[in-house]
């Protein structure tokens, strides 16, 4: 593997919380893609909201989708910059395995339900699946996966300047995880990665779902650009192949811009090693400020046409008070949880420790979980 000096070396990993044996076949960071792969966690992702919820239209992303095509754009931007690969496609897999149902509303809702007991933070308990509730051999809690893997989830988004979540605080004194600076080159690649999928797929699936025209999209001076070329060249196709038209050339501008500006960055701050990114005070891997500026305009758009459309809202309203009622009828009374999930508390359970197992249990559910747990506990005329 022909990987720059400031990659991520399988061999210099800092290892794993548990002793492991070393495979011939596999990189550490190969083993840990394909532990994600196989953990019931990441099958959940398929039940689990993007932005449209799971009844709302089969062929709409969800979370598992969104998670492959994260993989897929990390994996070309680590070739591309000659990074780990297998180390930036493992967290690419890991990056949303902690997200509660319903996306965004129901992690407002837990958000909400977790205030005065340290809140709640998708990251972290991505990090409480992969380093506890996944128990698939009998040594240990957990995945035992790399520091790397670990490191590059919980902080793929930046720096962490505070703890405040207890579980996180715990596990950092156990395997420091190095929070108060900068990732990995692989996991800053990730997370871009992450905001070019999500930015792409959602003027897809808001454009099939009605919520714009192609008009309206052309309103946006570099989506105009784009239709311009692709209709005079193409002028019989029909709006479905413009739109798969617009996303792939969207998709390669972000790549190929984010691959300028980081080189760019590589040399103007003479990034030479995994330490000098990490201890940059900054992401290295960026857009450059004329795509932050086409992003903005895009997020504008996507929340004036999408985002805040009154069907969207509605089923977010409904979400997030599913969650937040959720959470309060368990709190109430804990005996209301499932016999495996009650197994964990009993009478001397403080009520931290109640709160954290009930958000536990919540925000492992998909959205239809969700759902029934509700109807089942609110309705009457549902079975228990």
């Amino acid at each position: 593997m022909d990987l720059a000096t400031y990659a991520t070396r399988p061999e210099q990993s800092r290892g794993r919380l548990y002793p492991d044996f070393i495979n011939i076949i596999r990189s550490p960071f190969q083993r840990d893609r394909d532990r994600l792969i196989h953990s019931s966690a990441f099958r959940r992702l398929d039940g689990k909201t993007q932005v449209f919820a799971y009844h709302e239209g089969k062929n709409y992303r969800t979370r598992l989708t969104h998670s492959i095509e994260v993989a897929q754009i990390t994996r070309t931007l680590c070739k591309c910059l000659n990074l780990n690969e297998e180390l930036g496609e493992a967290i690419a897999l890991a990056h949303d395995l902690g997200h509660s149902p319903f996306g965004h509303a129901g992690e407002r809702g837990l958000q909400n339900a977790m205030k005065k007991y340290g809140g709640f933070d998708h990251n972290v308990h991505s990090l409480k699946i992969m380093t506890k509730t996944e128990i698939h051999y009998p040594e240990f809690d957990g995945l035992n996966l790399t520091w790397e893997t670990l490191e590059g989830t919980v902080k793929h988004n930046g720096p962490i300047k505070k703890i405040t979540n207890g579980y996180l605080k715990e596990f950092n004194k156990r395997f420091d995880l190095d929070i108060k600076n900068y990732p990995s080159a692989e996991a800053q690649v990730a997370s871009f990665a992450d905001d070019i999928a999500y930015n792409n797929h959602d003027i897809d699936d808001g454009f099939r779902a009605g919520f714009f025209n192609m008009s309206e999209l052309r309103e946006l001076p570099f989506i105009k650009q784009i239709l311009d070329k692709f209709e005079a060249e193409n002028p019989q196709a029909d709006d479905n192949l413009k739109i798969y038209a617009i996303t792939r050339n969207m998709i390669a501008r972000m790549i190929f811009d984010i691959l300028g500006n980081t080189k760019e960055n590589i040399k103007k701050y003479n990034i030479a090693t995994p330490e000098d990114v990490r201890k940059h005070k900054g992401f290295i891997v960026d857009f450059s400020p004329e795509m932050h500026q086409e992003i903005s305009l895009l997020h504008e758009f996507l929340k004036a046409h999408f985002y805040t459309n009154t069907s969207v809202a509605r089923m977010d309203m409904k979400s997030q008070r599913i969650v937040e009622e959720l959470f309060s009828i368990f709190m109430n009374d804990w005996k209301l949880l499932p016999m495996d999930i009650r197994a964990q508390l009993n009478a001397k359970s403080k009520e931290a420790d109640i709160a954290e197992t009930v958000c536990e249990y919540i925000a492992n559910m998909t959205d239809m979980c969700a759902i029934d747990e509700h109807k089942k506990l609110y309705d009457p005329h549902t079975r228990f």
